[in-house]
């Protein structure tokens, strides 16, 4: 599916998964680096790079019908993620959460769904404040996975994050970059801003059948730029 110089867990019963995020230890308070492995699998799932997921603070803002200048740039109360949807590439998919299992690394969303999206939940949910990681398999054994068409998204592009608490927090693409694993900006792919931070990943470049899993990680960096309650 998809994460930076860390791999998701092998698997060779099913190959491709995606990659599961490592967890290494933060410097100065800065939070969790999450990196993301892949799993591996003749069908080449992507690993997902690294995400760092800064704690985040604690948020006042009210939610209104349409988020003020405050909400979006200070962020929203935690609540969970129910759904994405990221109309320019047809994807509409539910989230599981994701949390370190017991080998160290952050768990992948399972294979045999190949449209679900994984959050880690020990991080900050979308719309909150500090930078929510959100990773997918870009293919799987079976086939095409949620996000393989990641990489072709724009600035300018939204992405809408249906949210527990009922509102729809809409995030806007500032870029898409493609990251070597070998050699990926933790630091900033994941530092905390002080504003309301989206990440994206998934796995990309070419596909090493050697090593079992991609050369590369693709990042979408976004930000909150409006809330809606439904």
């Amino acid at each position: 599916m998809a994460a930076p110089q860390q791999s998701e867990p092998d698997s060779a019963a099913s190959p491709a998964l995606g990659r599961s995020l490592l967890w290494p230890v933060a410097a100065v308070g800065l939070g969790f680096l999450l990196v993301y492995n892949s799993f591996d699998a003749s069908a080449g799932v992507p690993p997902a790079p690294s995400v760092v997921s800064l704690p985040a603070a604690s948020a006042t803002a009210s939610l209104a019908p349409t988020a003020s200048s405050s909400a979006t740039s200070l962020g929203l109360p935690a609540s969970d993620p129910r759904r994405i949807s990221i109309k320019s590439i047809a994807v509409d998919a539910p989230f599981t959460p994701l949390s370190i299992g017991s080998s160290g690394q952050l768990d992948a969303p399972p294979a045999n769904d190949p449209n679900l999206v994984g959050w880690f939940k020990d991080g900050a949910t979308p719309g909150e404040r500090g930078t929510s990681v959100v990773a997918g398999h870009v293919d799987t054994k079976t086939g095409p996975a949620v996000f393989l068409l990641l990489s072709t998204l724009k600035a300018g592009n939204s992405v809408d994050i249906t949210r527990q608490d009922g509102a729809t927090a809409t995030f806007k693409i500032d870029s898409v970059e493609t990251f070597s694993k070998a050699d990926f900006p933790n630091d900033r792919v994941y530092s905390d801003n002080g504003t309301a931070q989206l990440r994206l990943i998934t796995c990309g470049g070419v596909y090493d059948k050697k090593k079992k899993d991609y050369k590369d990680n693709v990042v979408v960096f976004a930000h909150l730029a409006s809330v809606k309650n439904s």
